[in-house]
């Protein structure tokens, strides 16, 4: 494993126990939210492996709450997130499942509202760094650690190059990007991720892009 900063291996400011079972598990939560781009209304949250086991005394449940109402790792109103997510109306299930999978802690939260839904697959690797590795049965590998924005598009030649060109052209530098598709020429998922937080203005600019389904953005 390689380390950038002595922070990669001291790790964030977090709220306890774990910083894989709470602190990752927050993180999960709130990249969730930034994904669905608004608070969502409901959410169903499996979990796996020692996430399923040992959820609750770790704290891991209302971590997750927690990052679905927006609060960072270091939040105290973590410890009372249930509180507040029955005060905004938040109606939420926690479903232990035991199927096996590549990483034993993993969440797949189910999260919607009167309009839309969304479900995205979180690993807690450590050290309160995460992995999402799939959003609405993409598969996909981002870290959760950097800004980045994800871009439905059609499955056409030269859509990734537009997009590259004008990142490039407001001198946005591409830490990490790839695309996947559920099938040749359908719908495909764009992830990039950056060394800089990237305006609206820009994405809005993405958006006007031939091609372009939709623009989401997750601030560091």
């Amino acid at each position: 494993m390689k380390f950038t900063s002595v922070f990669d291996i001291i790790g964030p400011v977090m709220i306890g126990p774990s910083s894989s079972h709470t602190a990752g598990a927050a993180r999960i939560g709130r990249v969730a939210r930034d994904l669905f781009g608004k608070q969502p209304t409901w959410a169903k949250i499996h979990l796996y492996g020692s996430f399923a086991e040992t959820y609750k005394g770790h704290g891991t449940d209302v971590a997750i709450i927690g990052g679905l109402l927006d609060y960072d790792t270091f939040d105290e109103r973590i410890k009372t997130s249930f509180d507040e997510a029955a005060r905004l109306g938040l109606t939420f299930e926690f479903i232990t499942e035991t199927g096996s999978v590549d990483h034993p802690n993993t969440a797949r939260i189910v999260i919607g509202d009167g309009d839309s839904e969304m479900s995205m697959v979180g690993i807690s690797i450590g050290g309160g760094s995460i992995e999402i590795t799939e959003l609405n049965d993409f598969p996909l590998r981002m870290s959760g650690g950097m800004s980045a924005i994800l871009v439905v598009h059609d499955d056409r030649a030269g859509v990734v190059a537009n997009v590259a060109v004008s990142l490039a052209h407001h001198s946005i530098n591409i830490g990490h990007m790839e695309v996947s598709r559920k099938e040749r020429g359908n719908m495909a998922l764009m992830v990039i991720e950056v060394d800089q937080n990237i305006s609206t203005e820009i994405l809005e600019e993405i958006e006007l892009l031939p091609n372009i389904t939709k623009v989401t953005r997750i601030k560091n």
